[in-house]
């Protein structure tokens, strides 16, 4: 399975001619939509889904299937059946990828602001994608997609996360609010110049691909 990183909060996992697209937000390029199988969205903020890019993908391709929580869900209205909604404990399988869903809402971003929903995908037991949120999956994760920088977080939690989940490996995500200072300095703090985590940590530039 390769991992591809696509801008921000969105990344695609392929297989063969299998395109798994996640979070197709606003700091993606909409172009990552085309050829693929299924998308997952974590939840409803413009940074992780656009909703009228996603129907007009849908739209043009009948096969297309996406999975998400309801409130997206219903920004998708229209879209009918290939439209699935899912919640924490559920299994599914989106476009030949098993997918395991964690988590049930977004980080708090201030007390007077509400909680959305938010859910997770862990695809084929190896890449953890938790949306806006710090949620611990309580079965293994080889690959944690790491949220570096977010309204709702702050270099501490990033760290404490990394050793809560103890993936094999973490990538950056969630990033698209950075420039390269900003990046630097998250960089030190989750390497040798922080307190330290039992996960390797690196960062994929929009474009580039590991294999996993």
């Amino acid at each position: 399975m390769e991992l591809t990183k696509h801008g921000h909060a969105c990344v695609v996992l392929s297989d063969g001619d299998r395109r798994l697209v996640i979070d197709p937000g606003a700091f993606t390029d909409p172009s990552v939509l085309q050829g693929a199988s299924a998308v997952l969205v974590t939840h409803e903020h413009f940074d992780h889904v656009v909703p009228d890019q996603l129907k007009a993908a849908l739209e043009a391709d009948p096969a297309l299937e996406v999975w998400t929580n309801r409130s997206v869900a219903e920004l998708l209205d229209g879209a009918g059946s290939r439209v699935h909604v899912v919640g924490a404990g559920d299994a599914v399988t989106a476009a030949g990828f098993e997918v395991h869903v964690h988590g049930e809402l977004h980080a708090q971003i201030h007390p007077e602001i509400p909680r959305i929903a938010n859910v997770g995908f862990l695809v084929e037991g190896q890449v953890f994608h938790p949306g806006d949120a710090f949620t611990v999956p309580d079965e293994p994760v080889a690959t944690l997609l790491l949220p570096i920088h977010a309204p709702w977080s702050k270099a501490a939690e990033v760290i404490d996360y990394v050793r809560e989940v103890r993936a094999d490996q973490a990538y950056a995500l969630h990033d698209g609010l950075l420039n390269d200072s900003g990046l630097g300095v998250l960089t030190g703090l989750l390497g040798e110049r922080g307190p330290g985590t039992p996960t390797p940590y690196s960062r994929l530039s929009p474009g580039d691909s590991v294999d996993l």
